[in-house]
């Protein structure tokens, strides 16, 4: 992976944790890099679930994928604020 890989996954991740916040009722206590890696993980989950899915690559912008990866980042913001409220962490 290039350096340029690497920003723009961290640029898509960024887009959509921040979606997959959006999603999510409610205010969530947890930091921006947590919403990035939320939204990387989410995005690469929700590609590989438009892949298995057969609605990966579409003409035009692929609407179905991107659902996938919002959705899957906003079960993955509930997760992670769940779990790093249990910690006892509080702003």
């Amino acid at each position: 992976m290039t350096i340029t890989g690497i920003i723009i996954a961290i640029i898509v991740g960024a887009i959509i944790g921040a979606l997959g916040r959006l999603v999510v009722p409610g205010k969530q206590h947890i930091p921006i890099w947590l919403t990035i890696v939320v939204g990387i993980v989410a995005a690469f989950i929700g590609t590989f679930l438009a892949s298995a899915l057969g609605v990966s690559s579409t003409g035009g912008i692929d609407w179905i994928e991107l659902l996938l990866q919002v959705a899957v980042a906003a079960v993955g913001v509930i997760l992670v604020v769940s779990l790093y409220d249990r910690r006892g962490v509080r702003h």
